[in-house]
């Protein structure tokens, strides 16, 4: 199986690095903007350098593209290669703008191709256990966080480019909570520029957040985020039910209950994981294989981009809507 990536950067190089345990998988094209840098990563794989997107999309000689570029330079890459056939992994968030999103996504579905995206936290055993354990219990609230420190990149400082954290990075864990829990009512958010101007003087994005949420189950929940914070981190979630506490910190599973205090880790390279699962579904025609579709991704990114648009109305919003 052929398999081009546009964009290469690290994200990108982590993906290569996994394909080549896959057997069926070759890494036969690549693209980037930077060409010293497309050169370098050609030169490392073997992999074949094209001097444009569209010169690699109208090659032929791939099957399947990874997408990992940023959000706000995507442009119609994934249509182009839907048009074509090409089976499509697009890297998270899958774009800035939900009018773009989803006739993406239309045209992905009609073309019929494979279809993956990177919310790669859905492929570890201790996220598979607690969706397991979590059917048909019922939810009162959720609790969710995602603090660390600023990226390096200079474009994630930019809200027009990156969307800011919560649309970036804390995507990962609204993600979980829609696998595990359920989808997204209406939310309410605060957000601030604390810190980070001292960082960055010329930063948009906000550096600390708070969100308060409604699932559609009834349920309620609460999300923090922060991206100025170098001395402590986390990125977990928090389930609470009548009869149980749940929680998914990384690799590691908490469950406690009338009849288990249990915390466990599991060893799940998630990576691996999902690319395995991606390259299987290709090769077997089985979608289903894919445990988050683009379809999927664009209804986190509609969750998130909710959370924003709260903020900036400081007022509730309806996800979806």
């Amino acid at each position: 199986m052929r398999i081009g990536f546009i964009g290469v950067g690290g994200m990108a190089e982590h993906h290569m690095n996994t394909l080549q345990n896959i057997e069926t998988a070759v890494l036969a094209a690549v693209y980037d903007i930077n060409g010293e840098r497309a050169k370098q990563i050609g030169d490392k794989f073997g992999a074949e350098v094209f001097a444009s997107e569209m010169a690699l999309l109208d090659s032929g000689k791939v099957d399947a593209l990874y997408v990992c570029t940023p959000p706000f330079t995507r442009g119609d890459t994934e249509t182009m290669a839907a048009e074509r056939g090409i089976h499509l992994l697009s890297e998270k968030p899958v774009g800035l703008d939900m009018d773009t999103v989803n006739r993406i996504g239309r045209k992905i579905s009609e073309a019929g191709i494979i279809n993956s995206s990177g919310y790669c936290l859905r492929y570890l055993d201790n996220v598979q256990k607690a969706k397991a354990y979590l059917t048909n219990k019922p939810i009162n609230m959720v609790v969710a966080y995602r603090i660390g420190g600023l990226p390096p990149t200079k474009w994630f400082a930019q809200m027009d480019q990156s969307g800011g954290q919560m649309v970036e990075q804390s995507t990962h864990q609204v993600d979980l909570v829609r696998y595990l829990v359920g989808e997204f009512d209406q939310v309410q958010a605060v957000y601030a520029q604390r810190s980070i101007r001292n960082i960055d003087p010329d930063a948009t994005i906000p550096d600390v957040g708070v969100v308060s949420f409604r699932l559609k189950s009834g349920a309620v929940g609460s999300f923090v985020n922060s991206c100025v914070s170098d001395y402590h981190g986390r990125g977990d979630i928090e389930i609470y039910g009548p009869d149980f506490y749940l929680s998914i910190d990384g690799h590691s599973l908490t469950i406690r209950d009338a009849h288990q205090n249990i915390t466990e880790t599991c060893t799940t390279d998630f990576y691996a994981a999902q690319n395995s699962a991606f390259v299987e579904a290709i090769r077997s025609g089985r979608q289903e294989l894919v445990l988050g579709s683009y379809a999927e991704a664009a209804a986190t990114l509609a969750a998130t981009l909710a959370f924003n648009e709260a903020a900036e109305k400081q007022g509730v919003v309806a996800v979806g809507e």
